[in-house]
This record gives structure tokens, C-alpha cells and sequence, in this order.
């Protein structure tokens, strides 16, 4: 660990001393590893990207200068920008609180407030209320129940409401010869229904539209008119107008246009809200890789667990293998082999030993540790969680274009119900309350039920055809950003390549893979598991012996007959074969000699990125298993694919470069950048935005996380950890060859979605002059709003691609040789 302050000039991780520099002034800096260095080598002004993911989205009123304790909370309710300005205003306007940033997609709210003068407890209960639910993230509810109950309520309702009006108030209105033998609508009868109607309505607009209103009266609070405004409007009179008719003895009202316009668009909300709850994870839930609790040794030279937060710099904790490493540090005492691909992504084991770097959030896989706590007692596991928080907490960049013409298009239609009612009033003579049908018929034909359904009905069944095909959209904005998207960023690790150590070369005759594998089946960790899956043991072993950081040692066991289970092999003092399996180290500590050929191919593996295992038995090495990540199959036909769209590729590695050597040979590559840690990831990939690209990133694991959530679109190649919560869309099936896929579909699906906003537009451009001129009543133009509805979900259900087939599969346990 580092004993100064200084940290890297790209991702801001603290540097090494000496930091790593350009020793030829090619770029100014200092730098934590050579990655960062080629990083910011190849990307212009690096100083000018900021370290912190999220300061170039909008995130509220300076909420991440501002000091205090940050809290992540989960608001259920909010589905506009206005609601994230509504509920940021609330927090904010509580004592204490100092800073707030929310963000509807991902409902969550980011607090920054002094501990000192207020509670977390007191920021949820000043932020709950008004139809939002503000709740801990690990205490989240699922408001779906709620949902359906409304929805049911509000359709049993409208149903029965609906039978009254075809069976009596229709046929009456439309002067039906035989529906004054049916019911006398001016007698007692006629009132009686009218009361029940009123009554049914009520509760409809009452308990289905109580979100609707509230979205309303949150609007005119944030003085940011939206949709919710125009539907409130347009079914609150609608309602009121008819309740007025009933009390001054009328007749003739629209209880009906008001039950239709709810309804229509709760139901265009409950789906929409269906697709996002279906699609999205729960950072909170996939964050369970983080530890909690560490070994410290004590005083008196035992051990006590501990909570990782009471963990100060210098203390000692103690890591046994199938353990993470609680926070970073430096290795005081042991030897262990480590993974830390969680983190870094580096798929290759890596030994550490006393004064070597330990990095929070790996797992030790053999061996023991005792690491000294660095000096800022914090993991790397969790800056990468706190950098996806921050990023996921940041107002996004893109919103629906509903919300966009809201502001526009909303006091529009005021203003010409208002001036229409007006002008037939003053200047065509028509009664008041024939006046006011004209107005409430602009509003009804305006209301933007086919509007509001316009983008979720289609992206629904972007979603669903997706699903279908093993990928999980998990972001609605997706289906903006990508056809936009000019560059396509991939890690390399677990998405180009398997993520599986796979045995790639065997270096001697038969008996190398076989013995290696008969001592290498009571190891635990990556290596030893490719062996074992590449051949079948030579054998049973007695005498195990696992040297830390160096391999393992066995003797091939004898049979009770006296004689070896590998009748080849040569005999030690026990009776049995010994034989060995490691690194130059091991056999160097044995005394036993390695032949330069064997030597020679274990440094050129390792060069390329790759993991040598020297087999040997009667006192030296008689061959070399290489392990390494394998390639997928698929990985050419997907970025040739890519380029050939007019897309740049990128390839990003924790690897060594040698590791990267075959993808930045391809031709359909444009860049490659080795060895970046998961925080110079994200500065690539803001950097890349920072010059006007629309980038989309392809990752798996934890360390891609933070890149994935900061690019405009997010493609995780897996299902579970961090990576599926940051992603915009999720291949389930790990096939690469659905990410060109996900691309056509999202061009679909966006089309789709401007057909149906062509549509909508274009209906109201036809509809409200109609009924300005005053050609349209209010029962009309509910018809014609719902006809225009039902165009759009017909044309939203319509297949969007024939996806066809799936890419082959690759099997498990191949033995590649070279």
C-alpha cells in the first residue's frame, strides 16, 4: 500500500512510490499501473476527465460537493423527472439534509446530510407520503399488490358503471325510441341511477386515479406540467362537470369519459411499471459478495471477529482460503494464491506473499494471510459498489419524449380548451354550460392516453420478444440509446472470452496431464479445477502437501497387492511416485531440476496471459500443463459484425497486454487498453463520451459494473452479481452473439415507438381542431381517444424480428493443444 497521498491522475486510486510515469513525456501525470498509463496515452487530456463517474450527469443541487454522510434509499412512486425534482425538494427541504438526487428509472434517492442535526429516519419520513413509499434499500416493498388491487377495484367499478350507461343512458342519449320504456331518467328511477353511477365513478377516480391526481398536484408543486396534469384535468372535469349536472337536475353526463381515461392510462402505468419491477434488480440484493464481518488479531496475540467498519489502518486480520480479503492492505505474514477477478477482472490467479499488495474483496483460494488494514481501511469491492451508487443515483441523461413535449404540449391544450369554450360562448351565443362541453371536449380528445401508451406498450414487446431470446432489457432508455450508439466497448474477461480457466497446452507425453490431475483434485482453486476437468487422475494420492503460492505435491497411493495405481511411474522411499505440480518456485524448493524447454514454454505462457503448471516426478519436471481463459467461440463473427454496422470497437483487459494480443491483431478492433482497473474502465468509457461518442459497454462481474452504468447503454453478459443491477439489458444465455441482436432489436423497438408517437400526434392533430369547431361532444371524443388507444396497442403487439436461432453452444472440458 502506498504512504502518501498522491493518487492516479486517470481513475484516482492511490499510486504506487514511485507512481508510475511516462518515462519518454509522452503524457503528463501520474498513474497507479501501466494501464491507466496507456489509457490516458491514447485518450486525449486525461486531467480534463474528472475521477468521480457521475459528476457529468445532472445530479441535483451539488450533491456530490457536499459534505455529510451519503445514504441510498429506495422511493417507490416516482415515474417522471418531475417527480425525481418533487421528491429531491422534499428532502432537501428538511434540516439537515444538505444534498438529494433521485432517479425514477432506478428509484432510488441519494441523500448527503449531517448526521448531527438529523436522522435517516427523519429524511424517509419527510420524503414518504403523497403516494411516494421511501424505505432503506435492504427494507424495499413490492408495490405490485397494491397496483392490482386498483386496478381490480377500479375495474369491477368501471364495469358496472359502464353495463348502466349501455343498458339506459346511451340508448336514452341517442334518442333509442324504445329507451324511454326501459327507464324515465327524469322520475325517481332515473335519479336513483344516477346516484349509483356518481357513486361508482367516485371511488374509480378516488382509489384507481389517486396516482394519477397525486402526479398532477406533484407537477403544479415542481411547476413542471406532465401528462398526469392533462389526464387529471381532463377526468376531474369530465367528473365534476356531471356531478354539477346531476345536482342542478341534468341528465346528460360523462361519468363515462372520466372511468375511460383513468382506467386507460392506470393500465399503460401498471404494465409499464410491470416491465421495469420484471427487468430490474435490486443493488441491495446483489451486493451479498461484500464482507461484513474480519478476523482481527488481538492484543494478546489470539483473534476476534470484528465488523469490517470497526477496522483501522495497521490492524492485522487473518484470511483463510475460501475467505475474501475484508478491505485493502498489505500481506504481513503467509502465503496464498489469490483470485481476484471479482475486482479487477484479471482472470489469472496471482500468488501473494509478505509486502505484496492484498486487494479488498478477493478471495484466497489457498494458503493463509494476515494483512496489515491500508491507511483508508477500505475495499476495492466497495469503492466499485459506491462508484455504481453513485452513478445509478445520478438523474439519468435521456427521458421518455413524452415527458419531453409535456411541457409544451400540455398549456397548449388549456389554452385552446379555454379559448374554445370561450369563443363559442362570446362569439357563436352558445349557453354556458354548452360552452363548457366544448372545452371539456378538447381536453377529453387531448387526453394523451395514446400518447402515454405509445412507448411502453412498444417497449414491452421489445422486452418480451427480448426475454424470448434470453436477454433481459432491464431499462427503457436502452431502447433509445442504442441505435444511437457509435462505439461498443467489451471487457475481455468473461464476455470475449469464457471467464473459465479451460486447459489450453500440454507440454509432454500422456502421463503429464493425468498425473497433474491426480494430485491437483484435493486443490481449491481455478487451475486445479481446468486440470482435473481436462483428464481423468492418474490415481489416488497419499501424502497431499499444498505449498501456498507455489502448488501441490503428492505421492500417486499403492494398492493393497503391494503395486502403484500408475504402474509407469517411478518409485520413491514410501513405495509411491511422487510427483509435483506448480510454479519454478516449487520445484526449485525440492532441488528438482527443470529442463530449459519446459522453463522456456512456462515464461512464454505466462507472457501470453496464460497460467503454467510444471509437472514433474523423479526429481524433476517432465512437462508443463498451460491453463488459461478461453476465447469464445463466437467473438470474431460478433465484432466483425459490430464494425461492419460503421461501429467502433474497443476491447478492455485488467490483463496484461500480452493477454490481449490476439483481439488487438483483429482487424475489426479499433482500440485495445490492457491491464485498466475497474475505475480506469469507467474513466475509458466517459472519456469516449467526454469526445461525443454514444458508447455502449459489454461486461460481466463486479469490476465492470461501474462502466456499465456509466455508459450510455449497458450490456451484462450474466445474470447475477453487480453487473446485472448496472446494465440496461442482461444476456441471460451468456451467447455474445445476442449483443449484435440486442442492437437490432432496440432499432426495432425504437421504430415501433415513433410509429406509435405518429400516430398519437397525429390523431390529436385531427381530433382537437374537430373539436374546437365544436363537431365533437365529449362522449364522442372519449371514443375516438379510446379508438386511437386501441390502435396503438394493436400496432405495439405486432412482432418486432424474427430472431431465429441462438448461437452454438461450447463445450465443457476440452483439452486445446497448440
Amino acid at each position: 500500500m502506498t504512504d502518501h497521498d498522491d493518487t492516479c491522475t486517470l481513475c484516482g486510486l492511490p499510486t504506487p512510490d514511485p507512481p508510475v510515469t511516462a518515462s519518454d513525456g509522452s503524457v503528463d501525470g501520474e498513474y497507479c499501473c501501466r494501464g491507466c498509463m496507456e489509457v490516458a496515452r491514447t485518450l486525449d487530456d486525461p486531467e480534463s476527465v474528472d475521477a468521480d463517474p457521475a459528476d457529468d450527469l445532472d445530479t441535483g443541487p451539488d450533491v456530490e460537493d457536499a459534505d455529510g454522510e451519503a445514504a441510498f434509499l429506495s422511493v417507490s412512486g416516482m415515474h417522471c423527472a418531475t417527480c425525481e425534482a418533487f421528491v429531491e425538494s422534499q428532502a432537501t427541504d428538511t434540516e439537515g439534509v444538505r444534498a438529494a438526487s433521485a432517479s425514477y428509472p432506478t428509484e432510488t434517492l441519494k441523500v448527503t446530510y449531517d448526521p448531527e442535526r438529523v436522522d435517516r429516519g427523519d429524511v424517509l419520513d419527510a420524503v414518504d407520503g403523497l403516494g411516494y413509499s421511501a424505505s432503506e434499500r435492504d427494507d424495499e416493498a413490492d408495490d405490485d399488490q397494491s397496483e392490482v388491487g386498483r386496478l381490480l377495484v377500479g375495474g369491477f367499478f368501471g364495469m358496472m358503471t359502464m353495463l348502466w350507461y349501455v343498458l339506459f343512458l346511451y340508448p336514452a342519449y341517442l334518442d333509442v325510441p324504445s329507451a324511454a320504456h326501459l327507464l324515465d331518467l327524469q322520475g325517481l328511477a332515473g335519479s336513483y341511477l344516477l346516484a349509483n353511477v356518481w357513486l361508482m365513478a367516485t371511488v374509480v377516480l378516488a382509489y384507481t386515479g389517486y396516482p394519477l391526481f397525486r402526479g398532477a398536484y406533484v407537477s403544479l408543486r415542481a411547476g413542471h406540467p406532465n401528462m398526469d396534469l392533462l389526464v387529471a384535468i381532463a377526468a376531474g372535469a369530465a367528473y365534476l362537470f356531471s356531478t354539477v349536472t346531476v345536482l342542478t337536475g341534468g341528465r346528460e353526463v360523462y361519468f363515462d369519459v372520466a372511468i375511460v381515461v383513468v382506467l386507460a392510462v392506470t393500465v399503460g402505468d401498471y404494465y409499464e411499471g410491470r416491465v421495469k419491477r420484471a427487468a430490474a434488480g435490486r443493488l441491495a440484493d446483489l451486493t451479498e459478495e461484500r464482507v461484513d464481518d474480519a478476523t482481527r488479531r488481538s492484543a494478546g496475540g489470539g483473534t476476534e471477529t470484528v465488523p469490517v467498519d470497526d477496522l483501522r489502518p495497521g490492524d492485522e486480520v487473518v484470511v483463510v482460503a475460501g475467505e475474501r480479503v475484508p478491505v485493502d492492505g498489505t500481506v504481513a505474514e503467509g502465503t496464498a494464491t489469490v483470485d481476484e477477478s471479482l475486482v479487477t477482472g484479471e482472470s489469472t490467479p496471482v500468488g501473494k506473499e509478505p509486502g505484496d499488495d492484498a486487494v479488498g474483496g478477493a478471495v484466497v483460494t489457498d494458503g493463509r494471510l494476515v494483512v496489515t488494514v491500508g491507511e483508508d481501511a477500505a475495499s476495492t469491492l466497495d469503492r466499485v459498489v459506491r462508484v455504481l451508487w453513485d452513478v445509478q443515483s445520478a438523474r439519468p441523461g435521456v427521458q421518455r419524449l413524452v415527458d419531453r413535449v409535456a411541457a409544451v404540449f400540455v398549456p397548449l391544450v388549456f389554452v385552446l380548451a379555454g379559448l374554445a369554450g370561450g369563443w363559442h360562448f362570446l362569439a357563436g351565443g352558445a349557453a354556458a354550460n354548452e360552452a363548457l362541453l366544448v372545452g371539456l371536449s378538447v381536453l377529453v380528445v387531448s387526453c394523451p392516453c395514446a400518447l402515454g401508451l405509445a412507448t411502453p406498450l412498444a417497449v414491452a414487446r421489445g422486452v418480451k420478444e427480448a426475454l424470448d431470446a434470453g436477454v433481459v432489457v432491464t431499462d427503457a432508455s436502452a431502447f433509445e440509446a442504442a441505435p444511437e450508439a457509435d462505439t461498443v466497448v467489451f471487457d475481455k474477461t468473461g464476455t470475449l472470452t469464457t471467464g473459465e480457466m479451460r486447459v489450453r497446452d500440454v507440454v509432454g507425453d500422456d502421463r503429464v496431464l493425468a498425473r497433474a490431475a491426480a494430485v491437483e483434485q484435493y486443490a481449491d482453486h481455478p487451475v486445479a479445477a481446468a486440470i482435473t476437468d481436462g483428464a481423468a487422475p492418474a490415481g489416488d494420492v497419499d501424502d497431499f502437501e499444498r505449498v501456498p503460492g507455489r502448488g501441490v505435491a503428492g505421492s500417486l497411493a499403492v494398492r493393497p497387492d503391494g503395486a502403484r495405481t500408475d504402474e509407469t511411474a517411478p518409485v520413491d522411499a514410501a513405495g509411491g511416485a511422487a510427483v509435483l505440480a506448480g510454479n519454478r518456485e516449487l520445484f526449485a524448493d525440492r532441488d528438482w531440476r527443470v529442463p530449459e524447454r519446459y522453463a522456456e514454454r512456462a515464461s512464454e505462457a505466462r507472457a501470453n496471459g496464460n497460467v503454467p503448471v510444471l509437472v514433474g516426478w523423479d526429481g524433476e519436471a517432465r512437462g508443463v500443463v498451460v491453463a488459461g481463459d478461453r476465447p469464445r467461440d463466437e467473438w470474431q463473427a460478433v465484432v466483425t459484425d459490430l464494425a461492419a454496422d460503421g461501429r467502433d470497437v474497443v476491447v478492455l483487459t485488467g490483463d496484461d497486454p500480452e493477454a490481449a494480443r490476439q483481439f488487438r491483431e483483429h482487424d475489426a478492433v479499433a482500440e485495445v487498453f490492457a491491464g485498466v482497473p475497474p475505475e480506469g474502465k469507467t474513466e475509458v468509457v466517459r472519456s469516449l463520451r467526454a469526445d461525443g461518442d454514444t458508447v455502449a459497454m459489454v461486461g460481466d462481474g463486479v469490476n465492470d459494473a461501474p462502466a456499465l452504468a456509466a455508459a450510455d447503454l449497458g450490456v451484462a453478459l450474466d445474470h447475477a452479481a453487480l453487473a446485472a443491477d448496472a446494465a440496461d439489458a442482461v444476456v441471460t444465455t451468456e451467447d455474445l452473439a445476442a449483443v449484435p441482436r440486442i442492437f437490432e432489436l432496440t432499432d426495432a423497438t425504437n421504430g415501433r415507438i415513433r410509429q406509435n408517437l405518429a400516430w398519437a400526434f397525429l390523431y390529436n392533430a385531427i381530433a382537437v381542431p374537430l373539436a374546437v369547431a365544436g363537431a365533437l361532444n365529449p362522449l364522442f371524443a372519449a371514443g375516438a381517444m379510446t379508438a386511437s388507444s386501441l390502435l396503438v396497442v394493436g400496432n405495439s403487439t405486432r412482432s418486432l424480428l424474427d430472431w431465429g436461432g441462438s448461437g452454438g453452444e461450447t463445450g465443457a472440458g476440452e483439452v486445446e493443444s497448440s
